[in-house]
């Protein structure tokens, strides 16, 4: 299995910002994110055995139950690895540094869930972002990365998070098809 696990955001912090973008993508020759497949990546496990599948999801329920709840927002952006060059264009979220710290500790609860269950993760260091377009080659996106900048979504409430089956060129277009796992409750 291919999976990850994620924060959610709700539709009505989706729906906010894809009407911001929605105007302007035509300007950009990226490979634009579909709403519903933004999201906040905790762990990403490119391989998981089936058979590890219920001692993973067991462990993420543990680690959800040791996390609270955070107030957040959509806000801000950036690209990676920099927007002189960029191949990612990202969405930030608005953390205090307390809730910063806990989201951090919500992605190291589901890394560590996945290497125990026998899982192994992907991923360099954990930097919270929502990939809302991927670029084909390097491009300089300074403009968007400052379009992005001035953009503030509605709050919300991190509450959960979620493991999610990605099915490769399954979805419209080409690209991966998700499905849902399971959901886990913090706190």
């Amino acid at each position: 299995m291919r999976c990850f696990v994620a924060v959610v955001p709700p539709p009505v912090a989706l729906d906010h910002l894809d009407d911001f973008l929605e105007p302007r993508r035509a300007a950009a020759d990226f490979r634009w994110t579909a709403p519903d497949q933004v999201h906040l990546t905790l762990a990403f496990i490119g391989d998981l055995a089936e058979r590890r599948l219920d001692d993973l999801v067991e462990r993420l329920e543990r680690a959800a139950s040791r996390r609270r709840t955070t107030s957040t927002a959509i806000t801000g952006g950036g690209a990676f690895p920099h927007a002189a060059g960029a191949k990612v264009l990202w969405a930030g979220l608005d953390l205090d540094e307390d809730d910063a710290v806990e989201v951090r500790r919500m992605a190291d609860g589901a890394r560590a869930a996945a290497n125990r269950a026998g899982a192994k993760v992907a991923g360099q260091r954990f930097r919270p972002h929502l990939t809302v377009a991927r670029c084909g080659r390097p491009t300089e996106v300074s403009s968007w990365v400052k379009l992005l900048d001035a953009y503030r979504g509605p709050e919300w409430t991190i509450d959960a998070f979620t493991l999610v089956e990605s099915h490769l060129g399954e979805g419209p277009r080409g690209r991966p098809r998700y499905e849902v796992v399971a959901d886990f409750p913090l706190g």
